[in-house]
């Protein structure tokens, strides 16, 4: 087994780590580490823009990148530990989450903290959760991950992951939320990220006697770097590989009232409505016509908005105004 501790807190380079060292490893067990800065990584199936709140996410500079395997969206920042198991197919049961997270269980049991797994994916510590598991099975081997909750941002958590139901309409596989918490509460005093990573590296250590550490070469670190640009930190992946949805929004501004409905497949606009009681000099339907077609993205519409005299549409507003609907 290879422990591969990640140098770096980009969310698209550790996510695209995980498909490369599959890619480059396929017989190998793997056992990688790795710490993002505040980001959300949703699930492979999932209508990313139904599982974030793109506003807060957008305003705080947080990262949205879709991992391979399913499940729910998860926040990432400095205080939450990531873990991925990577192993020979044979060798595990997929439905089965218990073997990989057992080290993490060990590892607290032994510091005191009654942590154990419970349902399917999750692990838990007086009835709330501190870290989910998620799985996929690929080219003969199978990877399971997981976040660790030690020290994260909570109140950003919640409004990072905080959406209005009511704007989307899909088949698409929605997060379960349940109630979580930091581990650091548990931990003994000066518990830190870094230093608990280390207590797990060595719990790893103890467990399987031929692990050994293993470095990223300069060339694995260049070809993880050309895998999250091409692939893990663009919008086609992470937004436009979504499942079809319809949107729906309103809003009130002085001009009046503003409602807007969407129907989206793989992040393209094919089909839009916009109704209100505003007073417009110029058909709607020019308008509708200049956004059929193009990607569901604020910034992408905020381009094509500026480029109109929104005046014309729908009386005194702003390009501001009429983004907040797409959102």
């Amino acid at each position: 087994m290879l422990i591969i501790d990640s140098p770096s807190n980009d969310a698209y380079f550790n996510i695209a780590s995980e498909e490369y060292l599959l890619n480059k490893y396929p017989d190998q067990e793997i056992f990688l580490l790795y710490i993002n800065a505040p980001s959300i990584i949703v699930g492979r199936f999932q209508n990313t823009l139904a599982e974030i709140n793109l506003e807060y996410v957008s305003k705080n500079n947080i990262k949205v990148v879709r991992r391979m395997s399913g499940g729910g969206a998860v926040y990432h920042d400095l205080g939450n530990l990531n873990f991925s198991f990577h192993a020979p197919s044979e060798v595990d049961d997929f439905l089965d989450f218990s073997k990989f997270t057992q080290p993490v269980v060990d590892l607290l049991n032994g510091l005191g903290v009654q942590a154990k797994l419970e349902g399917r994916n999750d692990l838990v510590v007086d009835g709330k959760k501190f870290s989910g598991n998620a799985k996929l099975a690929r080219n003969g081997k199978v990877i399971q991950h997981g976040t660790i909750l030690l020290n994260s941002e909570m109140s950003v958590l919640s409004e990072a992951l905080k959406i209005n139901p009511l704007k989307f309409k899909d088949k698409a596989v929605k997060s379960v939320r349940a109630r979580v918490t930091n581990l650091i509460e548990y931990l003994p005093e000066k518990t830190t990220v870094d230093s608990f990573k280390k207590l797990l590296v060595d719990q790893i250590l103890k467990e399987n006697k031929d692990a050994s550490i293993h470095q990223l070469l300069p060339e694995e670190m260049e070809g993880i770097k050309k895998l999250a640009s091409e692939k893990y930190s663009t919008w086609k992946w992470n937004f436009g590989v979504s499942p079809s949805y319809d949107f729906n929004k309103a809003i009130k501004v002085s001009a009046g009232f503003i409602e807007l409905h969407l129907d989206v497949k793989r992040g393209i606009i094919q089909n839009i409505k916009i109704f209100g009681d505003f007073f417009a000099s110029k058909p709607i339907e020019e308008l509708e016509e200049k956004l059929l077609g193009e990607k569901h993205e604020t910034d992408h519409i905020h381009q094509i908005l500026s480029w109109a005299n929104l005046t014309d549409y729908f009386g005194n507003v702003t390009v501001d105004e009429v983004i907040d609907l797409f959102r």
